[in-house]
């Protein structure tokens, strides 16, 4: 009995020591952002060539990995698919819900495996045994998510390797590659404008909360990006005028006169950029600026005014010529819109904008639009 428990004793303590992966199979991560949500695969990853350095090229798919569901001869599972990997289970995770090739996967960690097929489509496994040893103990009825992809024909892989291409702030493509061979799918953030919107009301319920800045930003971001105007108009206002932290500033009565014309209540708009024009602090920038974000929002007649306006604030200042010459040019009249394109050139404070009203003088001499 003695010498049992000595045995069983020694079993248990090598089972807690650190030793290389079992098949020399090293353990990879990788990880994907897509603006704040991430999904990645935490995996081990297999040599086209065998431990013993047999190369194994054109006998992978099919052999090495058996196509369809299979029993493995060991663990209770008389079906399993490919562990997707070496070793224990193959894992994604992903940090927020998502869409899989379409399909619903809410944010956690998966067992990930794969029903390779000889030909046609292969069928992507998300289950919820992430413990497991590889697929040996794989249980279809704790499947979350069984979704199709087409396998395509690649450029050599030796290690079994996933990826992510085609990134961007609301999806990308995972793959997972190896030999001759790799499987793209889909992966979207569904509504990823209204995460931000959440942790935008989140943070801003603390520290964040307590500057105009920040207040500008996010109602400035909730128009840009067409999310709750009733919400951006709530931190514009705070912006303005919240004990402590609003101040009525160029910045912030802008901001406000954009969230009142995203939300059509135009005569408010104007009148709250009226009064942001007016204020004593407002620059020949700033007006400048919006006389010509006026032109881009076809209010040529509108943008007219207020380069009218800058000129009579700050006569002989830059840029009031440049910017008559681009608001005369937006109603058609080139020939007063050239001679503010001269005078404003004699003033021209750098080599990047002279080149700039030389341009535009000889597109006004051609009767072209300088906008």
């Amino acid at each position: 009995m003695t010498i049992l428990a000595l045995s069983i004793g020694w079993q248990s303590l090598h089972a807690q020591v650190n030793l290389p992966p079992n098949g020399n199979n090293q353990r990879s991560v990788v990880k994907q952002y897509m603006g704040m949500a991430y999904v990645g695969f935490d995996y081990h990853s297999p040599d086209v060539h065998a431990p013993d350095g047999t190369d194994r090229r054109g006998h992978i798919w099919g052999e090495l990995v058996p196509y369809g569901l299979n029993n493995l001869g060991f663990g209770p599972s008389q079906a399993a698919p490919w562990r997707a990997g070496a070793n224990e289970n193959s894992v994604f995770f992903t940090s927020h819900d998502i869409m899989i090739q379409g399909e619903k996967l809410p944010a956690g960690k998966y067992g990930f495996h794969i029903i390779v097929e000889e030909t046609g489509d292969w069928t992507l496994i998300f289950n919820e045994n992430t413990e497991a040893w590889g697929s040996f103990y794989y249980e279809p009825e704790l499947d979350v998510l069984r979704v199709k992809a087409t396998p395509e024909e690649s450029h050599y892989h030796e290690y079994l390797t996933f990826g992510f291409t085609d990134r961007s702030l609301e999806s990308c493509t995972a793959y997972m590659a190896w030999e001759d061979k790799m499987l793209p799918f889909t992966i979207e953030i569904p509504n990823v404008h209204k995460l931000y919107m959440a942790q935008l009301k989140e943070d801003l319920t603390g520290q964040k909360g307590f500057s105009w800045v920040n207040l500008t930003t996010a109602a400035n971001y909730a128009v840009q990006n067409g999310q709750d105007l009733d919400q951006a108009l709530t931190w514009a206002e705070a912006a303005v005028s919240q004990p402590f932290v609003g101040q009525a500033n160029f910045a912030t009565l802008s901001t406000k006169a954009n969230v009142l014309r995203a939300m059509e209540k135009e005569e408010e708009a104007d009148e709250t950029m009226q009064a942001a024009l007016e204020l004593p602090g407002t620059s020949v920038f700033q007006i400048h600026q919006y006389g010509r974000q006026l032109i881009g929002m076809g209010k040529a007649e509108a943008a007219m005014e207020v380069f009218e306006y800058n000129a009579e604030r700050f006569p002989d200042t830059w840029p009031i010529n440049v910017g008559l010459a681009r608001g005369y040019s937006a109603i058609g009249e080139y020939k007063k819109a050239l001679k503010h394109t001269e005078l404003a050139l004699e003033k021209a404070p750098d080599d990047l904008n002279r080149n700039s009203l030389t341009n535009m003088i000889e597109m006004l001499k051609n009767k072209q639009d300088v906008n």
